[in-house]
């Protein structure tokens, strides 16, 4: 006999969409993480330059940017406990998948952190009296250990979109050296580079010298051997290819062209980043130009946008799936569909409604759980992405096929997990909300003398039309 599907108690966020709360979190976190990956390598470079005679490069390593790499990974950590305080929230299945199958990787991962938080700590607070040498080691254990924090999550991240050999049983090494390992890899570790050097060209243009007559000049110094740190950047497009000519095809579509969304993303991406190369790597190291605080701090900008852009991108590309092949944006695995549809989405969920008692229906209450359970994840009822706004001009009869039809009705939606009066309820509850939420509704028919029967073996040939596998091409 099966194992009972679980149910997990949930938390609302308002208007908020749960996936849009937690790719807040997400970005914010991504960005400062990979900020100090690439800030402790380039305090490192900086600290190899300064120990050649170059003072400027030691204020530098001694002064704001090491501040800011060590708040970077305190704040970073802080906000990767948020991640996973909000993930286990919404997805707390594909949060427990991910640690049965990693959980020794993720404690690597861990160990290196660690290693990185002490080192990082350690030269904040005795660097300045340790000799050369301990100095480099120091800060060499801390980049290194920062690198490694980003290669092991780098591969269960990865292990989501392109699980490959694994999903055939190849074992946990199949899973995280995926198809899409050594790509993300690489371009993260390129982004992480680019984001330490425009940081560090901020962080430049508040430094202050005792003699302002050559103030500019030893600014641009210390910019140009800090943009060398942004060269990786051209790399990326081909690193953008490699990974997109290794995740699934219909993945691939959706960023290509099929989903405008994360098309407009892709467009914000590469956009960004090529006006960050091109300033860069023509601007500041081949024509030598000078760059103010106001420029730097846009460039900065521009990459904050891009990496928010290529999150999402990210996120929305392993649609319908939070682990592809494994696990449904529903948290419902693809075999336990079929099951879903026999016995009804929510015959078995343990939850009560938070606000049962403003439902006039039975019906209702059951469309409610339905919504809870199949829909929210990456909708609201009025905030984002809201379902009445979606559906406030389909007629009846369309919006009970394209909900029982819902892997057709949007490719990169999950079949529907329910059964025709499931189909019904949350056809019913969105009528209601879209009713401006009346007090009284018509409950549903018992006769046909009473009103028109409601529709539900055509609901079930629709369902059963539609199948309980994802998206593909009409037959």
């Amino acid at each position: 006999m099966p194992d009972p599907i679980p149910y997990y108690p949930v938390n609302e966020f308002g208007p908020l969409m749960k996936g849009l709360v937690i790719g807040g979190v997400g970005i914010l976190h991504v960005f400062l993480a990979q900020f100090a990956i690439g800030g402790g390598a380039l305090l490192y470079y900086f600290e190899r330059v300064a120990q050649r005679g170059d003072a400027d490069a030691r204020r530098f390593v001694d002064g704001y940017f090491k501040v800011l790499v060590l708040v970077s990974f305190v704040v970073g950590a802080l906000t990767g406990v948020a991640m996973w305080f909000t993930t286990i929230q919404v997805g707390a299945r594909t949060i427990g998948l991910m640690i049965d199958e990693f959980h020794w990787l993720w404690a690597t991962e861990w160990v290196w952190f660690s290693v990185e938080i002490c080192a990082g700590y350690a030269f904040y607070r005795v660097g300045p009296r340790l000799d050369g040498r301990a100095r480099l080691r120091l800060l060499g254990l801390y980049a290194f250990a920062s690198w490694m924090s980003l290669f092991w999550i780098n591969g269960i991240l990865a292990w989501q979109l392109t699980p490959g050999a694994w999903l055939d049983g190849g074992g946990v090494w199949a899973g995280f050296f995926n198809p899409s390992f050594w790509p993300s890899l690489l371009f993260r570790t390129a982004v992480a580079a680019t984001l330490a050097a425009l940081v560090a060209c901020v962080v430049i243009n508040t430094m202050t010298f005792a003699d302002p007559q050559h103030q500019r000049e030893r600014r641009a110094a210390l910019i140009r051997r800090a943009a060398r740190f942004a060269v990786p950047i051209v790399a990326m497009p081909l690193l953008a290819a490699w990974f997109l000519a290794v995740i699934p095809s219909d993945s691939r579509g959706w960023v290509m062209g099929g989903s405008l969304p994360m098309t407009m993303f892709v467009g914000v991406a590469a956009g960004a980043s090529m006006l960050i190369g091109a300033y860069v790597i023509l601007g500041i190291l081949l024509k030598r130009l000078t760059i103010n605080i106001a420029t730097a701090t846009m460039l900065l900008l521009l990459a904050f946008g891009a990496t928010a852009a290529g999150e999402f991108v990210r996120e929305g590309a392993r649609k319908p799936f939070t682990v592809r092949g494994v696990l449904y944006s529903t948290s419902i695995r693809p075999e336990e569909v079929a099951a879903l549809r026999a016995h009804g989405a929510v015959a078995n969920d343990p939850y009560p409604l938070r606000d049962e008692h403003r439902y006039p229906t039975a019906q209702l209450v059951r469309g409610a759980k339905v919504h809870r359970a199949l829909c929210d994840a990456c909708h609201t009822m009025h905030g984002s992405n809201a379902l009445t706004e979606l559906v406030r001009t389909w007629s009846d009869d369309q919006l009970r096929l394209n909900i029982a039809k819902l892997q057709r009705t949007k490719g990169f939606m999950p079949p529907f997990a329910g059964n025709a009066e499931d189909v019904e309820s949350l056809a019913q509850l969105l009528r209601w909300e879209l009713a401006g939420a009346p007090t009284t509704w018509p409950p549903p028919a018992v006769s046909r003398d009473e009103r028109p029967p409601i529709p539900l073996d055509q609901i079930s040939k629709w369902l059963d039309e539609a199948g309980t596998e994802p998206a593909k091409e009409a037959p």
